[in-house]
């Protein structure tokens, strides 16, 4: 029988000796590795790693911040309706300047008290529409088809998926609120210098009835119901909107009293008056930022339900 070398017999076959010095002998001679101390009797031996050779344990990724998840939840939905922007500008002025058309030949023009309220309320109307109606009707769709689950399974924070939404349809607001409150002052003869209180009417109106669509969105068990609520919440802001409080009977005033719309309405109508009682102005303004905070809250919890449920 005919053995076959090792390969390792034939590598040193056939090298030719190195000289040994008295240095190599140490440096080059290993030695031999010193046998693993045995454990102790009643001790376990370290534990080895189970994983596979060559993975990893998973990385959780660290939390986005606010800041971050907002502008990126803002940025999404503006881009997602970027489509229907024109028409729903146009929907939103077009219902309010129908008002405004409607209601001029039934008010005396001498009566600003009364023009500015219906100018008021038909261009927080414009708000109502968007940020009540529109989202309430979109955080039910999202509910139902199961979309609150992708955002709950991002590193954002809930709060952040329900402010970058509410503030996206806010913001498309903004233009038709604007043409609202030129057309109607130029077309009932109202001041145009007290404008720029438009700007902190239309921001704490939005927080405001953002928050109270989000909720009724996120809380309504059906989309059905979101939009019918939706819709109903619309129709009351227009009629205790547009109305002033003098002429509406005991029940209407104590319904208007606790619409928080109505506040924003009543701060944007002081400023086509000549005189503007700024005192009861910040009232109403603060009275709509905390219904909007508190109203944004209750939606929050309510998105944190829905992932749990």
């Amino acid at each position: 029988m005919t053995v076959v070398p090792d390969a390792r017999d034939l590598a040193a076959a056939t090298m030719p000796p190195v000289p040994r010095t008295p240095d190599s002998a140490t440096t080059t001679t290993a030695s031999p590795a010193a046998p693993a101390p045995a454990s102790a009797p009643g001790v376990d031996a370290a534990p080895k790693d189970a994983s596979p050779a060559g993975t990893a344990p998973p990385v959780i990724p660290p939390a986005t911040s606010f800041a971050a998840a907002f502008g990126a939840v803002f940025r999404g939905q503006l881009a997602r309706s970027k489509v229907g922007r024109i028409p729903l500008l146009f929907v939103a002025s077009f219902q309010s300047i129908g008002i405004l058309v409607l209601l001029r030949g039934i008010l005396d023009v001498g009566d600003t008290t009364a023009a500015g309220q219906v100018v008021a309320g038909s261009t927080v109307l414009v708000v109502a529409f968007v940020a009540l109606n529109l989202l309430a009707q979109r955080f039910g769709a999202l509910r139902a088809a199961g979309a609150l689950d992708y955002y709950l399974t991002l590193p954002v924070p809930p709060a952040a998926v329900v402010l970058g939404t509410a503030a996206s349809y806010a913001a498309f607001a903004a233009p038709g609120t604007l043409i609202t409150a030129v057309s109607g002052s130029l077309l009932y003869g109202l001041s145009l210098s007290g404008l720029w209180l438009l700007l902190p009417v239309v921001v704490l109106a939005g927080v405001c009835l953002s928050g109270l669509g989000a909720a009724v969105g996120l809380l309504a068990p059906r989309p059905e119901l979101a939009t019918i609520a939706g819709q109903l919440g619309m129709s009351i802001v227009l009629f205790l909107g547009v109305i002033p409080a003098d002429r509406l009977p005991e029940v209407g005033r104590i319904a208007r009293d606790a619409l928080p719309s109505t506040y924003a309405v009543d701060a944007l109508a002081a400023a086509f008056q000549p005189h503007v009682d700024w005192a009861m102005v910040v009232a109403n303004l603060a009275v709509c930022a905390a219904v909007g905070i508190a109203a944004l809250a209750v939606a929050v919890m309510a998105l944190r339900r829905v992932g749990t449920s």
